[in-house]
């Protein structure tokens, strides 16, 4: 699996900061860093990044290339249904059209959401029925105390055991290296 992590896409090759990264870094001094060591970095992507990845899980997921990893690593563990339905979600929250979000709220539903599912996520049956009785009329927030469990429960679950996996150490310690050389 750290061959997944060792070679990257060819989107990887280069630092090439895209929007989401500039408002996550949100200071110019960071940028400079991953700038300047840019030489000094396992595949592109710079160990300051990487090492802030370690400070949250929403800074984590606001990375391209940390959430790249993060669902690597969950796929890996098998229990990656809680970040696709995270990242499904948020598409599904930028839906302007009302027959559009109807349809996929139901694949959504059929997904994750009803029991036994192909992709079930892990809520509490009350959540449940709230979400099946909001596919009558679905709106933008219809998944939203869904999406807020499975948040927590990758924060308190998922996030530790990745921060403390071989890939993220490796990763880490592979752009310290380069670093100190």
């Amino acid at each position: 699996m750290l061959s997944l992590v060792a070679s990257p896409p060819q989107e990887l090759q280069h630092l090439n900061m895209d929007t989401d990264d500039k408002k996550r870094a949100g200071n110019l001094k960071f940028r400079l860093q991953c700038r300047s060591s840019q030489a000094a970095t396992t595949e592109g992507i710079c160990y300051e990044e990487i090492s802030q990845w370690s400070e949250s899980l929403e800074g984590l997921l606001s990375s391209k290339y940390g959430m790249k990893i993060f669902q690597a690593f969950l796929k890996s563990e098998f229990s990656d249904e809680n970040i696709d339905f995270w990242l499904v979600c948020e598409d599904y929250k930028k839906i302007k059209s009302s027959f559009r979000m109807s349809s996929r709220a139901k694949k959504i539903f059929k997904r994750y959401i009803q029991a036994e599912a192909p992709r079930e996520i892990n809520i509490d049956h009350k959540t449940r029925e709230m979400i099946r009785r909001n596919m009558k009329a679905p709106t933008t927030v219809c998944f939203d105390d869904a999406r807020r469990i499975v948040y927590g429960l990758m924060e308190r679950d998922s996030y530790p055991r990745f921060l403390r996996s071989d890939i993220f150490q490796a990763l880490l310690d592979s752009t310290s290296e380069s670093i100190k050389m």
